[in-house]
């Protein structure tokens, strides 16, 4: 016995270092030497704003980054954006979301042997504990608890694995081509990952939620375990700290680094900001803010809608009535354009006389035209890239001429006719 006590003292100081580095190298929790003081970095804020005047974009240390306006997607900037990407705890907001959608959220939890043994970040659950699956959201957004991932994985679906193809499935509704999830927490799997820019849009359709919305704008809440209260406090540092900041997400793990999804609005510009592979978590809060802050300072809205409404309308006076409808009763198109999909986006203030519009169609048609026949395309594009491109269609019907139509022009121009002949 006494060999055996001297062996568990010798080896209990390394049993303890492992655990503390376990624990470091796991979600959303960063090493000793990753911590710092967000008040030294707010003074940069400043100077960031004093040299808006530059559109050179700024020093980003993040491996991908995007952002993007909240009301169409557009991307303002972006860098390897579309590479996949280790997400980190930020695959959380997918969790959320699948949550929120396909469960009750006043359902009351027993907490399984797995979930509370589950490594990295941790809400501190144990086995048997009893609380809400509402305020395992709280635990799951505000303190990235793994354990209560696992736990409301297996409270939706049975199992981490039958959760995971839930995931997979609303990801494909989203139309996220370049996302795939195996676990709900986001610990580092080869299968796991998604792109900066689908990691936005996933995002964007989330906060469109407003119980999602809520929770992670919440800065502190008092959840309840067994019973008893705990006030949580959100691992966001940009949230309460950052001018406009209203949400959403932090991440960290080996693989994946530091990472860090922001919404930020500000009058009536909404955007989402991404940073995904940032060496620190430093890195990351400076990283976001500078991308913030450059997209505020150089983007402004454009009605695009207007600028393809006007020329439309001078294309349709000077063309819109040179079409030849071979066979038809009548040359008379009532044309029109599809409606985009949004009215304005963020251009960035340098570019914005660049926008070209362009229109491709068919002077000669066959009749019958039916209401809603395409009859060509018309494209707004800035600086090379197409921002908009729609179908022209027609809103009324040219029907073929039959026989009687042909006697009664035959009958009305007889002597127009007649008198060509002669002439010949």
């Amino acid at each position: 016995m006494k060999f055996f006590s001297f062996i568990y003292k010798i080896f209990l100081p390394f049993l303890l270092l492992l655990s503390i580095t376990s624990s470091v190298l796991a979600d959303d929790l960063s090493p000793a030497e990753d911590v710092f003081d967000i008040s030294e970095i707010l003074g940069d804020i400043e100077s960031i704003e004093t040299n808006s005047d530059t559109l050179e974009m700024p020093t980003i240390n993040s491996r991908a980054y995007v952002v993007i306006d909240r009301k169409s997607n557009t991307i303002l900037v972006g860098k390897n954006e579309n590479q996949k990407k280790k997400m980190a705890s930020t695959t959380k907001i997918m969790t959320a979301l699948v949550i929120i959608e396909n469960c009750d959220l006043s359902d009351t939890v027993e907490i399984s042997k797995k979930a509370a043994s589950t490594g990295g970040s941790r809400l501190g659950l144990k086995t048997g504990d009893k609380i809400t699956v509402y305020d395992l959201l709280y635990g799951l957004m505000m303190r990235s608890g793994n354990d209560a991932a696992v736990s409301l994985a297996e409270h939706v679906a049975g199992s981490i694995t039958n959760f995971a193809e839930l995931m997979n499935k609303k990801a494909l509704e989203l139309g996220l081509s370049n996302t795939h999830f195996v676990t709900p927490h986001g610990l580092d799997e080869d299968e796991h990952y998604t792109t900066a820019y689908e990691l936005a849009i996933l995002s964007n359709y989330a906060m469109n939620n407003e119980i999602f919305a809520k929770i992670v704008g919440t800065k502190n809440y008092t959840i309840t375990i067994n019973g008893y209260p705990r006030t949580l406090t959100n691992t966001n540092e940009l949230l309460g700290v950052l001018n406009g900041v209203y949400g959403i997400k932090t991440g960290f793990t080996n693989g994946a680094n530091r990472c860090l999804v922001t919404c930020c609005k500000r009058g009536d510009m909404d955007i989402i900001c991404v940073v995904l592979g940032a060496d620190t978590k430093k890195y990351r809060t400076t990283d976001s803010i500078k991308l913030i802050e450059y997209s505020f300072s150089h983007f402004k809205y454009v009605n695009i809608q207007d600028i393809v409404a006007e020329y439309f309308k001078t294309w349709k006076e000077e063309f819109g009535q040179t079409f030849t409808i071979t066979k038809g009763i009548s040359n008379y198109l009532d044309i029109t354009y599809e409606n985009l999909p949004y009215s304005s986006i963020p251009v960035r203030e340098d570019l914005v006389k660049k926008f070209q519009v362009y229109i491709n169609y068919d002077p000669v048609l066959h009749a019958p035209v039916e209401k809603g026949t395409s009859i060509g395309t018309i494209t707004l594009e800035l600086d090379g890239n197409i921002v908009y491109s729609g179908n022209i269609f027609v809103n009324n019907k040219i029907e073929q001429k039959n026989i009687l139509d042909y006697l009664t022009y035959f009958y009305k121009n007889f002597s127009e006719i007649f008198n060509t002949i002669l002439q010949s």
